[in-house]
């Protein structure tokens, strides 16, 4: 081996291990990135559903009619036309943040609308819905249906 080769090859090594170094660093910021944009997209989710639940539920004359408007609400936006056992669950599973919506927004007294803790109670459904499903709540609002003509034959 000739004494430039050795320097050489040092040169080459270090030069890969740099290229390593960038790839890896490149892929991070690509994959922290992309959990950024779904968080984003989770936010906007989580906000223009309970914007339009409140909405529904500011009409409600009383808890069951808000609980009712709230299931309304989730089926129009998920485009749940007809119901299954899972999406049964769902809604039974989210009636809890429509009543803590509705107890914020028409309180008896007062203070009880200070008290009511809507986003601790929506914390507990998505989690909940994350423990007993492969993905997120909100990745059910990315799979778009297109409504299909009904053909009677």
């Amino acid at each position: 081996m000739t004494p430039a080769s050795s320097f050489l090859d040092a040169m080459k090594l270090a030069a890969e291990q740099a290229e390593r170094a960038e790839d890896d660093f490149r892929r991070e910021i690509s994959d922290r990135t992309k959990a950024l944009e779904r968080d984003r997209a989770f936010a906007y989710r989580r906000l223009n559903l309970m914007r339009d639940v409140a909405a529904a539920v500011t009409t409600a004359e009383d808890e069951e009619a808000a609980v009712a408007a709230g299931a309304a609400v989730m089926r129009m936006k998920l485009g749940w036309s007809n119901d299954s056992e899972a999406r049964t669950e769902v809604l039974a599973r989210f009636s809890p943040v429509t009543r803590e919506v509705f107890a914020h927004l028409t309180p008896a007294d007062p203070q009880d609308g200070e008290s009511a803790d809507v986003v601790r109670v929506l914390d507990e459904f998505e989690t909940w819905y994350r423990e007993t499903h492969p993905n997120p709540f909100w990745v059910l609002f990315e799979n778009y249906l297109p409504e299909t003509p009904r053909v009677d034959f």
